[in-house]
């Protein structure tokens, strides 16, 4: 495994990888670092994306979580930078719960990059992110997306 430690306008993140793939991204940073060129590129794009250059991450993913979880994290992919659903809109999709959905969003092992910040509650207000991240950073990036109306 490799992982290594990125600054951002969010604190330290530090991202892990195996060979091939973005496997998650944390808070926090590590002592000793493992580095190899996928994560090169992943910090690459987040610093871009951070610096509001970047709206689509082009990065192998892989996620680990139930089949449930890996749906809903390919549908929070598919959300375009800039714009929200709200919990209950994956629901539908999924035919599940919103609260479901909520479950999933809070297992997201790679936050941002797999964006469920963009998942807000029905009323277009903030409702939880993913643990280690608090609900002032769900606003800060929904804010460097532009969505400050939401906010």
């Amino acid at each position: 495994m490799y992982f290594t430690t990125t600054k951002s306008p969010l604190g330290p993140l530090t991202l892990f990888a195996d060979d091939n793939n973005i496997i998650a991204l944390e808070f926090g940073c590590v002592d000793i670092e493992k580095p190899s060129k996928l994560l090169k590129k992943a910090t690459s794009q987040l610093d871009a994306y951070f610096k509001g250059h970047l709206k689509y991450f082009s990065l192998p993913l892989k996620t680990s979580g139930t089949s449930y979880q890996q749906n809903v994290w390919e549908l929070i992919l598919k959300i375009p930078y800039g714009q929200t659903l709200s919990y209950g809109e994956l629901a539908c999709k999924l035919k599940s719960s919103p609260r479901s959905v909520g479950g999933a969003c809070g297992k997201n092992p790679i936050p941002i990059i797999i964006p469920c910040h963009r998942v807000l509650k029905a009323n277009n207000k903030i409702g939880g992110f993913s643990p280690g991240f608090s609900i002032s950073t769900k606003a800060s990036l929904l804010q460097l997306e532009g969505l400050t109306k939401i906010l």
